[in-house]
């Protein structure tokens, strides 16, 4: 009985997840507290790695370019060196739709957020994100993937 509801439990936390995640990328894209692009990220992350509060890293057309699972190796890493939350998007397009700019292809590939300013409240969709983080962790999941919803 439990057995068979647990993969239902999974999607509906993966859905929750991702409403979440749109809410986080969309209140940071708003705040400027994000970050497009591997490179962009890693220089933020090597400059300042305390002001980053969350990555997220998109898979969809990855292959076989190794240089961006590299990239992809490092970062996560980094993150877990750092203790940044972290975690997968299956989806580039639908991740580029919510964090580029109208028109214009972004290289989602990695996207940080970075903490909001010191005397600002702590976003309560990122406070999810990082409790799903940590509750994935102790399943040794350790970079846990989240579909973003629908738009």
């Amino acid at each position: 009985e439990i057995c068979s509801l647990l993969p239902t439990l999974i999607q509906t936390k993966m859905v929750n997840e991702g409403k979440s995640l749109s809410e986080a990328l969309l209140t940071a894209k708003a705040e400027g507290r994000l970050t497009v692009g591997v490179y962009e990220c890693a220089k933020i992350m090597n400059v300042d790695p305390d002001r980053v509060s969350f990555c997220l890293l998109a898979t969809d057309d990855f292959g076989c370019d190794i240089a961006l699972q590299i990239h992809f190796t490092l970062i996560q890493a980094f993150c877990f060196d750092n203790d940044i939350s972290i975690v997968r998007v299956n989806d580039l397009k639908r991740l580029n739709a919510l964090v580029g700019t109208k028109g214009q292809l972004e290289d989602a590939h990695c996207v940080l957020i970075t903490n909001p300013a010191e005397d600002s409240w702590e976003d309560p969709a990122l406070e999810k994100l990082h409790l799903f983080c940590e509750e994935s962790r102790s399943y040794n999941e350790w970079v846990p993937e989240i579909t973003l919803p629908e738009r």
